[in-house]
């Protein structure tokens, strides 16, 4: 048995049991995955997949045991190498964050700053996606860390601690009459079109629910996937937008006018995570108290010790 023979079977999973998209994810041939798959249910003497001719069309009773075996094998043959690479690269290597737009471009160039200092021997790769591409991406191994709102608490098998809590603001172009200096209301929201977040980002559901509560239905006609494209439609004077307040920090009073909705919406938490399995370097530690100084190395430890995931 050997993790070549391991490989196949999680990718064969993760790919809904399509093997050529496993043999194009493992740069090899079909035939080689299938010889792979056949050879580990023999060494094993049972059947992992269930099949209909040559189509694999789930796991069987005995591989739905097996399989959460492989992940944990494959796992440690990763925390084993970073465990070796901890001592022998000396604080050199690389660093995976996934993470959504608002994140990389409003909070994390500060912290990237700073770790790079201290850090300069480490490669970081940035990847933005959706809440659950995050999610995704950290669960597969394709990320170490990963920082959303939300969605992280929803997985087991992920460390997810909280770091700090972000409200919504208006945003409207100079001289609108919702920059008037008075109380903003859901009602007067609802009066003008709105460009907010597409429903995929995990906070977006506290703003129709606000909404859904007073009995209004608010005119939503841009959602996009990030407070830049929306601002630059508010720009054009499209609608008004309904952005998280981190992205208006420092915009000046000439530019797009950010009107506090705090009081309007329920507030969102933004975490980061990491999978409970996973061994932490030095300096994957020294990010997350970076990016939440409250998250020390010594409560971080214990929540990956802990026999229950931190929300």
């Amino acid at each position: 048995m050997n993790l070549q023979q391991l490989r196949p079977v999680r990718e064969t999973v993760r790919c809904g049991f399509n093997l050529t998209e496993v043999a194009r994810r493992l740069h090899t041939s079909q035939p080689g995955i299938s010889r792979q798959i056949r050879e580990l249910e023999t060494e094993l003497g049972v059947p992992i997949f269930a099949r209909a001719g040559k189509r694999l069309l789930g796991l069987t009773e005995p591989g739905r045991k097996v399989l959460p075996l492989v992940e944990r094998m494959l796992e440690n043959a990763v925390n084993l190498k970073r465990c070796g690479d901890e001592f022998a690269l000396q604080g050199h290597g690389t660093l995976t964050i996934s993470t959504t737009h608002t994140q990389a471009r409003y909070l994390l160039p500060r912290v990237v700053r700073d770790f790079r200092q201290a850090h300069d021997g480490v490669v970081l790769h940035i990847h933005q996606g959706a809440p659950q591409h995050v999610a995704q991406m950290l669960r597969s191994g394709d990320a170490d860390i990963g920082i959303a709102t939300d969605i992280l608490t929803s997985y087991e098998d992920l460390v997810t601690l909280p770091c700090y809590r972000w409200s919504y603001c208006a945003v409207v172009p100079h001289g609108h009459a919702l920059a008037d200096g008075q109380p903003l209301t859901l009602e007067r929201l609802a009066a003008f079109p709105l460009i907010s977040y597409d429903a995929a980002y995990t906070g977006r559901t506290h703003i129709d629910e606000a909404f859904r509560q007073q009995g209004l239905v608010p005119n939503f006609i841009i959602l996009a996937m990030n407070a830049d494209v929306i601002k630059t439609y508010v720009e054009l004077d499209m609608g008004v937008g309904i952005v998280a307040s981190m992205a208006m920090e420092g915009r000046s009073a000439g530019d797009l006018v950010a009107v506090d909705a705090s009081h309007l919406f329920e507030g969102n938490v933004t975490h980061i995570a990491v999978r409970r399995s996973a061994f932490l370097r030095a300096y994957e530690f020294d990010f997350i108290t970076q990016f939440a100084p409250q998250l020390t190395r010594d409560v971080i430890e214990q929540a990956m010790h802990s026999a229950e995931p931190a929300a």
